[in-house]
């Protein structure tokens, strides 16, 4: 598991946006991809907590400590199996989530 106290040392940081004027021109994403270094420091703030409340918190039940750990470890095929336990179609509804694990945490 990363640092337990990561979450107090490393900022959350969201997604940027593409400015309005250039999603005008085309129906590509809204938000740009984070590099992998950004994604690997996010997981990092996951604390090891003896009760992961966010897995209740999660309305798929996701296992979101393991989950964040294999990203942390770029175990990425790891991180997928550990999505795809709970969810059949991570691919998309991670994009929609509102992330209500992150208050239940």
């Amino acid at each position: 598991m990363a640092d337990p106290n990561g979450f107090l040392k490393i900022e959350r940081e969201g997604l940027k946006s593409r400015s309005v004027t250039e999603r005008l021109k085309d129906y590509n994403e809204i938000y740009i991809p984070p590099d992998e270094d950004v994604i690997v420091n996010q997981a990092s703030r996951c604390m090891d907590c003896g009760v992961p409340f966010c897995n209740s918190g999660c309305p798929l039940g996701n296992l979101i400590p393991d989950f964040n750990d294999a990203v942390y470890q770029q175990d990425w095929h790891k991180a997928f199996l550990f999505l795809s336990e709970t969810n059949n179609f991570p691919e998309f509804t991670g994009r929609i989530c509102p992330a209500p694990c992150e208050a239940a945490c």
